[in-house]
């Protein structure tokens, strides 16, 4: 079965975290393929062929200081894969982590398993080192904007005309606090997130 032998990041109500690794590449791509549903609205089609081996290979852009990129996969009692998420940790200054994605299976959706899973990994993140959550969410994605506020994080910019393969959005960039260190601390780190910021 896929994913069996893969070392456990952290386990949570029935399902366990694991580090994806290029031998998970099909199986992610299966996962992305059967729950094309983030890429329809983001990128204006469905996954392209490669676009597993985007997610976990695909470099950062150039200047952007970052420590290392994580891919996660969610894994259930029958190893199967339920959520992928992708993380940067410490990018643009130390204990800034980023989610850029964070998709879960279709059949999941509205049952409380995203919170489930997105709590697992929040407390993961912040024992690993993790000050400020920061992601970045299409503004008009109603389902998406209303988890991540429900999960405490608030909108610090946004960034116009982001061009996403056959689509062009407008971008809420999230963040939320895991410590003492608030919204003001952060944008003092991370000057390109500052409402103003050009």
């Amino acid at each position: 079965m896929p994913f069996e032998l893969s070392q456990s990041l952290f386990e949570i109500e029935g399902h366990r975290a694991i580090e994806l690794v290029p031998a998970d590449l099909p199986a992610v791509q299966t996962f992305l393929e059967s729950n094309p549903g983030y890429f329809l609205s983001a990128e204006g089609c469905p996954p392209v062929a490669t676009q597993a081996e985007e997610e976990l290979a695909s470099e950062l852009p150039e200047g952007w200081a970052f420590s290392r990129k994580h891919a996660i996969g969610f894994i259930d009692s029958n190893h199967a894969l339920r959520a992928f998420a992708t993380i940067v940790s410490d990018l643009f200054a130390d204990g800034v982590w980023h989610i850029g994605l964070f998709i879960l299976a279709t059949d999941g959706h509205g049952r409380g398993e995203a919170r489930l899973l997105y709590q697992g990994l929040e407390a993961w993140l912040k024992a690993s080192g993790a000050k400020w959550l920061r992601l970045g969410v299409i503004a008009g994605n109603a389902r998406a904007e209303r988890f991540w506020e429900r999960n405490g994080f608030v909108e610090s910019r946004r960034r116009h005309g982001v061009a996403m393969r056959h689509a062009t959005h407008t971008i809420r960039v999230m963040i939320k606090p895991l410590g003492k260190a608030g919204l003001s601390e952060y944008r003092t780190l991370v000057s390109r997130d500052c409402p103003d910021a050009p």
